[in-house]
Parts: C-alpha cells; sequence; structure tokens
C-alpha cells in the first residue's frame, strides 16, 4: 500500500494526523499546492483506504467514565470468538476488542465509571458470556503516551 502514495500524500497524513480539523486551503498552503489537490488527495487517500475515518477525541472522564480498564480473556475454544465478539459488540462501555496470540484468547479495553460498575461489567456481562472461561484485569492508573504510527518517507 505504501507504494501507492508520495511525497505529497505523506506531508497531507502528517498534517491531518496532527489535526483533522485542520482546514484544506492551510494544508494546501503548507504543502504549496490548491485546495482542490489537497481534496483529491485525501479522497483518494480514503478510497485506498490508507484514510479509514475521522471524528472527534472525547475525554470519556468527562462524560462520568473514570475507569480504563484491560481485561483478558480466555475462552473454551478459540472457535468461539466471533460469538464472543457478537455478544461483547452489546456491551456499549468495551471501546476495543482484539484476538491474541499468548496467554489471552483475546484482549478487551473498556470504560467504566468507578470499580463498583466494572465489578458489574465483568461479574454480570463479560463473565456470563457463553464460552468465557476467565478474565484477567488490569486497571489503567494513566496513559503516558497516545500517539499515531508515524509517516516515513521511504526515500529517507
Amino acid at each position: 500500500m505504501s507504494d501507492k502514495i508520495d511525497k505529497l500524500d505523506r506531508k497531507i497524513l502528517q498534517l491531518i494526523m496532527l489535526n483533522a480539523r485542520t482546514p484544506s486551503k492551510d494544508i494546501a498552503l503548507e504543502c504549496g499546492v490548491s485546495r482542490a489537490a489537497i481534496h483529491q488527495r485525501i479522497q483518494r487517500l480514503i478510497e485506498l483506504g490508507i484514510i479509514t475515518g475521522s471524528g472527534y477525541n472525547v475525554n470519556k472522564k468527562a462524560l462520568g467514565f473514570h475507569t480504563c480498564t484491560y481485561i483478558g480473556v480466555n475462552l473454551e475454544r478459540g472457535a468461539m470468538y466471533r460469538q464472543v465478539v457478537d455478544e461483547l459488540e452489546k456491551i456499549p462501555e468495551v471501546v476495543e476488542c482484539h484476538f491474541t496470540t499468548g496467554p489471552y484468547t483475546m484482549f478487551i479495553k473498556l470504560y467504566a465509571k468507578d470499580n463498583e460498575h466494572l465489578m458489574d461489567l465483568l461479574n454480570n456481562k463479560i463473565q456470563s458470556i457463553h464460552g468465557v472461561t476467565g478474565t484477567e484485569t488490569l486497571i489503567s492508573l494513566d496513559r503516558s503516551i497516545k500517539r499515531n504510527i508515524p509517516v516515513y518517507d521511504p526515500e529517507m
């Protein structure tokens, strides 16, 4: 995929990854091309599947979700993964789910309002899903790094 993008595409990606709300005219000025060229490039990057979405980052704590939790989940059989994912999708507090190697069949990330809410999610929602044989909970105390993957120029 990376062979389908050039230096200008990489520059555009770097700029919009810093702030997706940067106006096209500002990106065009920074890149030395027209707004129309920026618009066309961004559309092409979307069509190529390089840009997969856009949106706003929401402060979960401001919405009352103070506990960020990672949960390792073990299943009776790995083949049950899809069915368990279907059930996890019904729990709005679950924001990520990964099929993994290592000690867990899957690893999920969720946000809870507090420890009581977390305990309810674990005991009454996640651990009651057919096929779940065990969980291990890790509570995040602080997020120290959050960033996008860098956009390297292969000619560098």
